[in-house]
């Protein structure tokens, strides 16, 4: 898989002979183009939203962004600069998505998770799938929950800047901020993670108050965890660390590091065929109208 975020994005030049036969009127080329970018965009969008179904949408309402405009792109920036600066635009300025309501506030989240009752786990007998699958689905959901806790714009710069180890240059460009900038922002994020984590995450410290196999009935019970519906923890190929180019980072402890890893071994999912969600929009007359499809 072409990871688009490498410092030197050799692929960048056959992106832009994509571009160029897509908006001559080639169709496959555009759908080459989508298939190319369509996960990792899905992949941001999944940790800026938490659920998968919103994410399915925030990712066509970023490729339909990104196609209309294609005609605009006149090769000033990479390829990727330009669609993943539309990418980053909409997911900061987008509609409030359902999860953002509920976990507004590290204070709160961590509230909840002190006074929520510790509970064994069930009988693997009684389970469709592997009980440790559930345990995996309840960390993942809850350190996406606490990426929720960081507003648009931190939040977006971790999952670049340390889940996908986005160097400075990079981030700065895609965002339009200075490179001191985006530092500064990630080094906050990170630490305001790294300390929450350390005070409440038992995968920081055995002796912390949360430890996912405790919590794992209670997230079932909420309907947060469905055996029959595991979003976060099976159909995947990769974890993010296995897809992101090694990067020594300048953190300031051990909690930075420990926790930054923990997010790095998030599954990368598999994200949805967006090419055959977006057949009927270019079908469209408005469609064949911009790309001159034959």
């Amino acid at each position: 898989m072409t990871n688009p975020f490498i410092e030197k994005d050799e692929s960048d030049s056959d992106d832009q002979l994509l571009v160029e036969s897509a908006v001559g009127g080639d169709k496959k080329s555009l759908e080459q183009l989508v298939k190319r970018h369509q996960a990792w965009i899905y992949n941001i969008a999944l940790k800026m939203v938490w659920d998968p179904v919103d994410a399915e949408d925030v990712t066509q309402e970023t490729l339909i962004k990104i196609i209309t405009k294609l005609s605009t792109f006149r090769g000033d920036s990479s390829f990727r600069t330009w669609a993943y600066r539309i990418a980053a635009n909409h997911v900061i300025n987008m509609k409030k998505r359902k999860m953002e309501y509920q976990y507004v506030s590290f204070e709160k989240y961590g509230d909840a998770i002190i006074n929520s009752p510790d509970m064994d786990l069930p009988e693997q007998s009684s389970l469709s799938v592997d009980v440790s699958l559930l345990v995996e689905e309840t960390k993942i959901g809850c350190m996406n929950a606490m990426l929720l806790c960081l507003d648009r714009e931190q939040r977006l710069i971790f999952i670049l800047g340390c889940m996908f180890n986005v160097n400075d240059e990079v981030g700065s460009e895609i965002l339009e901020m200075s490179k001191v900038n985006f530092r500064q922002k990630l080094s906050r994020a990170r630490r305001q993670l790294a300390n929450f984590m350390s005070n409440k995450c038992g995968l920081m410290n055995k002796d912390n108050p949360c430890h996912c196999a405790k919590k794992t009935k209670l997230m079932m019970n909420a309907g947060h965890v469905d055996p029959d519906n595991l979003l976060f923890s099976k159909n995947y190929v990769y974890t993010i660390e296995k897809l992101v180019p090694d990067k020594i980072g300048e953190f300031n402890d051990l909690m930075e590091i420990k926790s930054s890893k923990l997010f790095r071994e998030h599954p990368f999912q598999q994200s949805p065929d967006f090419v055959r969600s977006l057949n009927q929009i270019l079908e469209s007359t408005e469609f064949k109208n911009i790309f001159n499809f034959n």
